[in-house]
């Protein structure tokens, strides 16, 4: 409803009167407040006005004001917390959890489908269809979205959990909480469970086989398992559980890994930093609040079973942290307004924020992925389930809820297309230099001039780390014809040779025998279909072109 920006029609104080009506609607609907909560909520002697207002939709809406924070809105008659107020009382409303990366689909005006639910191991809260629900992130009970059930939950899980789930009136980052004071959702922990009485579920697994099957990181399939998964599934220790647990501390640390908790800590928010860069942020965010990078950018890359605690780690402090990054020359931090900071610029061509792999490592990659994740489909071992990430990466916008499984081949084919080309090459004594796109090869042409004189052209010597000058100065020598330097024509400062006379052939013998003794070594295919040579340079190897990866699932 306020994924857009809305027309405010009014904007007046409300009289004693008014606040003791709504602090009475407000008991009414939610009861489950005490009367310090509605006092707190509704307060008598502050500042508490009534917005009213048009949403883009052209919907009548009378937003409730109080601290500049949005705390309520009403809607046909009907009244509403905004995310606001329900980081001061998260258990208002019942609350359903879904990923990190559906919220980006929220925020744009999505309305939250079943298939992205994350079923806690207590199974999915009870609400009846019209019921008000809140709905949070993976690991923080705060809630970023409030949404209306469009089936009961025995419904939803009648329904093998397919289909529209919640009609989505407010969310955190649209332009309602735009209105307040912009702040992040609080961290709240998960509530802690207690461990399932085996011996008293053992009976009931069956029946719930659906609901069990679906205990997975994500069910996108809804489809009902095999009796001995399910009880793999029951087994498995829950995302809070592992939260709570503070031998864990959110890391899941290896026991062969011989670094602290507070390294480990610093190694994920330095990739999360450098994930969110990569994948995220686009010159056009910037200037970029680093409240808003932290909360809506670096807590989604966040790998799945691990939590990003900015206080574990050395750092403790995002401050501290961004200070350390703009040391690195990774990005410029100003302070745009008192007390608050922005990131101005980003070194997006930054070595650390990178990755180079080749085609067989990507395929490696994707398929330890599936397997790691239990993605591969148990009926046909052909196919893959796609969790959010994957279908984050590899569909497209219509196919987002229509495509939940794909074929091996056609999985890492749509991964390999989605990779970026580069290339690399390596020359002795020098660093090795990478490049976006393909390499081409040197092209030698025959031209014609006027009074039907030709010419021989001689271009991208530069790609080969070959001076052209020095070049010109060999050919003339060697095939006794003036040469010029010219621009090459379409290449930015790059440099073409141009022989007199038809030097075709003789340039290249005289290429590949005297000046770089190039050989052929072998063609390999990589990525988006490019072609590799190798070549030799005096005694020394070229390194293989490899490709420069900008995908978010692959990350080591």
């Amino acid at each position: 409803m306020f994924a857009k920006a809305f027309r405010v029609k009014s904007n007046t104080a409300i009289k004693g009167s008014d606040r003791r009506k709504l602090r009475a609607d407000v008991t009414a609907v939610f009861p489950t407040l005490g009367t310090d909560q509605v006092s707190e909520l509704v307060p008598g002697k502050e500042e508490l006005n009534i917005v009213k207002l048009y949403a883009h939709r052209g919907d009548a809406v009378a937003v409730y004001v109080s601290g500049g924070n949005p705390i309520l809105f009403e809607l046909e008659k009907n009244l509403y917390p905004t995310v606001y107020t329900l980081w001061s009382y998260p258990d208002l409303l019942p609350t359903f959890t879904t990923w990190p990366l559906v919220l980006e689909k929220l925020v744009g005006g999505a309305d939250l489908m079943l298939p992205g639910l994350v079923v806690p191991p207590a199974g999915l809260p009870q609400v009846q269809k019209g019921d008000l629900c809140a709905i949070a992130l993976v690991g923080n009970r705060a809630p970023v979205a409030i949404g209306v059930a469009t089936m009961s939950t025995a419904e939803m899980l009648a329904s093998g959990l397919k289909g529209k789930g919640f009609s989505v009136l407010h969310t955190y980052q649209d332009h309602l909480w735009r209105s307040g004071d912009k702040s992040s959702p609080p961290s709240i922990a998960p509530l802690a469970l207690d461990p399932p009485d085996l011996s008293e579920e053992k009976g009931s697994v069956q029946a719930d086989a659906t609901l069990q099957g679906d205990m997975r990181h994500l069910a996108l399939e809804g489809e009902e398992e095999e009796d001995e998964e399910v009880q793999q599934m029951c087994g498995e220790k829950s995302q809070s559980e592992a939260t709570e647990d503070p031998s864990v501390g959110g890391l899941n640390p290896d026991p062969t890994d011989s670094k602290t908790l507070q390294e480990q800590m610093d190694e994920l928010l330095q990739r999360c930093f450098l994930h969110a860069l990569k994948c995220r942020v686009k010159k056009a965010d910037l200037p970029l609040l680093t409240s808003t990078l932290l909360g809506s950018h670096m807590f989604s890359c966040c790998p799945e079973g691990r939590q990003l605690d900015i206080k574990k780690s050395s750092y403790k402090k995002l401050s501290k942290f961004l200070q350390h990054m703009q040391q690195e020359q990774i990005i410029q931090v100003k302070e745009l307004s008192k007390g608050v900071e922005s990131i101005v610029a980003v070194d997006w061509k930054h070595p650390r924020k990178g990755s180079v792999l080749q085609g067989s490592e990507v395929r490696t990659i994707v398929i330890n992925y599936a397997k790691k994740n239990d993605l591969v489909d148990a009926d046909n071992k052909n196919l893959v389930k796609l969790d959010p990430i994957l279908c984050d990466c590899i569909l497209e916008k219509n196919e987002q809820h229509a495509v939940v499984k794909l074929p091996w081949d056609s999985l890492l084919s749509r991964c390999l297309e989605k990779l970026q080309p580069a290339y690399q090459v390596t020359f002795p004594g020098q660093e090795p230099i990478v490049k976006k796109g393909k390499i081409g090869p040197i092209d030698i042409t025959l031209a014609q001039r006027a009074s039907n004189k030709k010419v021989t052209v001689v271009r991208n010597l530069e790609a080969y780390g070959l001076d052209p000058c020095s070049v010109a100065a060999i050919l003339q020598q060697r095939c006794q014809a003036s040469t010029t330097i010219t621009p090459a024509p379409g290449a930015k400062d790059s440099l073409q040779v141009q022989i007199q006379g038809n030097q075709v052939h003789h340039i290249g013998r005289l290429l590949l025998a005297s000046v770089l003794q190039m050989r052929k070594l072998r063609f390999s295919t990589l990525c988006c279909g490019i072609q590799l040579l190798n070549v030799q340079l005096g005694s020394e190897l070229c390194d293989s072109v490899r490709l420069h990866s900008r995908g978010s699932f692959y990350q080591s």
